[in-house]
């Protein structure tokens, strides 16, 4: 009688370095989701002030969704009317470019094939990226993207329809300090990386650029501009460089 074993196959443990990567990925990004979507009842009540309907503000959400798009384009219609329309669009669109760049860096961590990529397209923006890109391993970054895109894009939509329906109630989002939300997001998520001095420089020169270009530029152009000025920086490695030379001198010595 011959008796068959079977081999018994082990499965390798996640080393808890990995998960705790994940559950950082995912705090991370449900708190930028949650913060952005509160967001979105200042965008439907401006917009219902700026003389949109509840059903126009609602299809710009769903189908624009790049808040700083959406803002600067009700924005401008709510002070120059229909006439001021082509303005209102190229403000939007030299808003929206930055999209494209976003696409560019996170197309290594969404990965190969059309059908993934046409999907994770409309999730590109700014918190998703900004989330995925603070994250150290690959499935920590892409648990990061999917959950801030998807996230804001539900909560966004929802919170634009109810600030749609209650912007006369609500008054002026800006009460409420709804329109500080996506920023004190963005400095929650940056704050812990500012630990060496190259990122220092290019946070505090970037927005001293912004801030001096806003009342001169249309909306768009002064992010745009500010950029360059982390691409100055890594081109000629200024601040990284000297550090670099410091750690391999001491460890030569």
């Amino acid at each position: 009688m011959i008796v068959m074993r079977s081999e018994e196959r082990t499965i390798d443990p996640v080393p808890e370095d990995a998960v705790a990567e994940v559950r950082v990925a995912r705090r991370e990004a449900i708190g930028v989701a949650l913060a952005t979507s509160a967001y979105g009842i200042s965008f439907g009540a401006l917009a219902v002030a700026s003389g949109f309907d509840v059903w126009q503000t609602c299809v710009l959400s769903l189908l624009m969704f790049t808040g700083g798009s959406q803002f600067a384009f009700v924005g401008v219609i709510g002070a120059g009317g229909l006439a001021a329309a082509p303005a209102a669009i190229a403000s939007a669109l030299l808003l929206g470019v930055r999209n494209v760049a976003y696409g560019m860096r996170m197309s290594p961590v969404i990965g190969h094939g059309a059908a993934r990529r046409a999907l994770a397209a409309p999730f590109t923006i700014d918190e998703s990226t900004a989330v995925s890109l603070a994250q150290r391993s690959p499935r920590a970054r892409i648990i990061g993207f999917w959950i801030t895109g998807v996230g804001i894009y539900l909560g966004w939509n929802l919170m634009t329809l109810l600030g749609a329906l209650l912007g006369d109630v609500l008054g002026d989002p800006k009460t409420y300090g709804l329109d500080a939300a996506a920023a004190a997001a963005f400095l929650a998520l940056l704050w812990p990386r500012l630990r060496t001095r190259q990122a220092i420089a290019v946070g505090i020169a970037a927005a001293a650029v912004a801030t001096a270009l806003t009342p001169v530029l249309i909306p768009g152009l002064p992010v745009l501009v500010a950029a360059f000025v982390a691409i100055v920086v890594g081109w000629f490695n200024w601040f990284a460089s000297k550090t670099a030379g410091q750690a391999a001198t001491e460890e030569e010595t």
